[in-house]
């Protein structure tokens, strides 16, 4: 393994997240704390778990030797599932940080890109600070206690999450492959230095560590202390519901049907669904009673210009968004019933203020001084008075430009700035929309309709589940809901792979992408026959593990 572990780092991070303790700062410099310091108790490892808590967002260069500002951990992971699948599409030519790149596929096919190394890199960081945990916890010198059991719970969590992102990244598909021969990805359970890597294990050995991983994280969490109670910053503790979530994701996308629908029951129980001016609110806290787990982003390591909302947020202020609103796939939305408040967030007829928008639609014509949007034709004070409103409603200026079917479901709770927000990881929504597939697809229609319906009538004051009656029609109506309610959270990826979808932004009147911006991904063959898919593993693994050649390479 190319990238080591920087445990100092680790415990840095965890005694700043956690307010800094004076007395440990005085006696304790953290360039003299050791390994064996480090780990030596409950407080000490609380410290090493808190570091990965704050590693899952801080800029990239503060967590891996050779690590770049240009990727803030999930800040950028989180959103480019939707990036990559077209689902956040990009309304004009803007590449900051590779955003572009992303989109179009230039990146996560390139062995040498930033994106196919660092996200590696990171996901192998939280498995190699979680062994450091999971194996100091479980060596026989600590007294069993309800605080280290928390501490463990949290580790085997982190460990199983890490190696799912992987898997699914790195690796085929499990329902479109055959797992039990495919490659997967190096499993690691060292934490001794130095920190050498494996062969790849196949996919099926991997979703076998990441289930027994579950399995032993529950078991902890179940003698643990459980998630204290307070603020935003108490939902970056991993705890039960979120291993029981990360066990339906898991289920869910091995086709596991039952472990998934009773995962995620187990996972949304203490999160009731959000009513209307909650989901409206902007998803910019882990405060929202839907949030499972999220990370609490403070202000001491805000990433300004790299973070989630910079990439995918209408309000912030940054030249990626202002030059570049988000906008979402017309034909999902044009599909979205008036009565379901959701469609409030997309902005059908915002004017097309941007003259370098890619549908050439935007802006005011030189010649006659009209707006060039079909939109407005011939009619400026309507489409002045739409943008002073539309601006004065959601806290922006004219420097954002503005363009149909652009979003504010994700706001910066200071709309125009550049302030950190939270990024949610996991909902009880999710875990409603992960029984109901799994339901289906065991041919369980009215359970299936039962797990379906607190979700649609609480967004919808016209649902009628009932009129979905066959497997197909439910299914396709389960993808609609997840494509909607999700939108914008990062699931597209994961998604289209198990349910084998290409992509096609001409089909059924067009998406509203540009085929000029999009190129070779504005139509995509689907996973199961196209490996571009799958993430290249980086090249710089390949040079420096001994247990890989090049025909390893996806």
């Amino acid at each position: 393994m190319l990238r080591k572990i920087n445990l100092l780092l680790l415990v840095f991070l965890g005694i700043t997240i956690t307010s800094c303790d004076d007395d440990f700062l005085e006696t304790t410099p953290t360039d003299a704390i050791s390994a064996s310091d480090a780990l030596a108790n409950e407080e000490n490892m609380q410290l090493v778990l808190n570091g990965l808590h704050r590693g899952l967002y801080a800029q990239l260069q503060t967590i891996l030797p050779g690590g770049s500002s240009n990727r803030a951990g999930n800040h950028y992971w989180i959103p480019m599932g939707d990036n990559l699948t077209g689902d956040l599409i990009h309304s004009a030519n803007a590449n900051n940080l590779g955003w572009r790149d992303e989109m179009q596929w230039n990146s996560h096919t390139d062995q040498t890109s930033l994106t196919t190394e660092l996200l590696w890199y990171h996901r192998y960081n939280i498995i190699l600070g979680a062994n450091l945990l999971i194996n100091r916890a479980t060596d026989g010198t600590l007294v069993e206690s309800p605080t280290l059991n928390e501490i463990l719970g949290q580790a085997y969590t982190y460990r199983a999450y890490a190696y799912l992102s992987l898997i699914q990244h790195y690796a085929k598909g499990y329902l479109i492959g055959e797992p039990a021969t495919d490659p997967g990805v190096p499993l690691l359970f060292s934490s001794e230095s130095p920190f050498t890597s494996e062969p790849r294990s196949t996919v099926q050995e991997v979703y076998d560590q990441i289930e027994a991983d579950l399995e032993a994280a529950i078991a902890a969490f179940e003698n643990g202390t459980g998630r204290p109670s307070g603020g935003a910053e108490t939902k970056s503790q991993l705890n039960i519901d979120t291993a029981y979530g990360l066990l339906a994701r898991t289920a869910l996308s091995k086709g596991d049907w039952q472990t998934a629908a009773d995962a995620a029951v187990m996972a949304r129980q203490n999160y009731p669904l959000m009513g209307e001016d909650d989901w409206k609110s902007g998803f910019n806290t882990t405060t929202l009673s839907e949030v499972i787990w999220g990370s609490n982003v403070i202000a001491a390591e805000t990433t300004f210009f790299r973070s989630y909302f910079y990439l995918a947020s209408n309000t912030f202020n940054g030249s990626q968004i202002r030059n570049n609103p988000k906008i979402a796939d017309r034909r999902l939305i044009d599909a979205t019933p008036d009565t379901d408040y959701r469609k409030d967030v997309f902005i059908i007829d915002a004017p097309n203020t941007n003259s370098s928008a890619a549908n050439n639609q935007g802006g005011i014509d030189g010649d006659t001084g009209l707006p060039r949007d079909p939109n407005y034709d011939d009619d400026l004070d309507a489409y002045n008075d739409r943008i002073e409103e539309i601006n004065s409603t959601y806290g922006i200026t004219n420097s954002f430009n503005l363009h149909p079917y652009m979003h504010f479901k994700l706001k910066n709770a200071n709309p125009g700035s550049t302030d950190p927000d939270d990024i949610i990881y996991m909902r009880s929504s999710e875990m409603y929309l992960i029984e109901a597939e799994a339901l289906t697809m065991l041919n369980d229609i009215s359970g299936a309709q039962e797990a379906l319906e607190p979700l649609g009538s609480e967004r919808d004051s016209a649902y009628d589940v009932s009129v979905y009656n066959t497997q197909e029609a439910l299914m396709e109506h389960i993808k609609f809901q997840r494509r909607l309610e999700l939108w914008g959270e990062g699931f597209g990826y994961t998604d289209h792979i198990r349910w084998d979808e290409g992509i096609d932004h001409a089909a059924d009147g067009g998406s509203g992408a540009s085929e000029v911006l999009y190129q070779n991904v504005f139509q995509v063959e689907r996973p199961s026959v196209n490996d571009d898919w799958i993430f290249k593993i980086p090249q710089a693994e390949l040079d420096a593990n001994p247990n890989l050649s090049p025909s390893d390479q996806n």
